[in-house]
């Protein structure tokens, strides 16, 4: 039996998923809340196999529930669920920890493989999701980043300055500034900040 906690804030989405999986006799619901601070305290409690989280939410959205969830046990489950296919959402959930991505219309069937898949450790991803997902790595490769340029920005990821930058490539900081005022016109960021964070977001830089 594959034990699911449900979070989402809206009652009448919750209840119609509530009944979607009451139906299926492989699957139990030993939860359904409507916030994401109830969801971290539930899904620590009851160990779920499978957790379905909204990323919309009161007191703590999705994605920063995901994070807790796993921070707290790395092998939980995650399902996140919204209604739209957000390229930003959907990298800040799977880097959350999150195992997949369905959006609630999905088709009834496609919800239960979904949370059956996620039960055997499979990563179940809506097909519009994984065309973000696809669209969001090119977009590193559409940025044009010469390989120089990617290693001062993978270096900035790991939060190093631009004076050991400058020793660990063997350049001046004169031109670790060149550097990275190109990357940050290339990639649209102001600072080095929101760099980093384009970069985990690309798979560049620390994990």
């Amino acid at each position: 039996m594959i034990r699911v906690l449900l979070a989402e804030d809206h009652p009448v989405v919750r209840a119609g998923i509530e009944s979607l999986l009451a139906v299926a006799e492989d699957i139990e619901i030993v939860g359904a809340v409507g916030d994401g601070e109830t969801a971290v305290a539930l899904a620590a409690e009851l160990e779920p196999d499978v957790i379905l989280i909204d990323l919309s939410m009161p007191r703590l959205d999705g994605i920063a529930a995901t994070a807790r969830i796993v921070a707290d046990r790395a092998d939980a489950r995650v399902i996140v669920l919204t209604a739209f296919a957000d390229r930003e959402r959907i990298l800040g959930a799977l880097d959350a920890g999150a195992l997949g991505y369905l959006l609630k219309d999905a088709a009834p069937e496609e919800l239960l493989s979904g949370v059956r898949a996620a039960a055997r450790g499979e990563a179940p991803l809506a097909p519009k999701v994984a065309s973000e997902l696809l669209a969001a790595r090119a977009a590193e490769r559409d940025a044009g980043l010469t390989e120089r340029e990617r290693e001062v920005l993978e270096l900035v990821a790991e939060g190093m300055p631009n004076k050991l930058i400058a020793r660990r490539l063997e350049i001046s900081e004169k031109t670790v500034k060149a550097h990275l005022t190109r990357v940050f016109e290339r990639i649209g960021v102001t600072d080095r900040t929101q760099a980093a964070l384009w970069a985990r977001r690309h798979g560049i830089g620390p994990g």
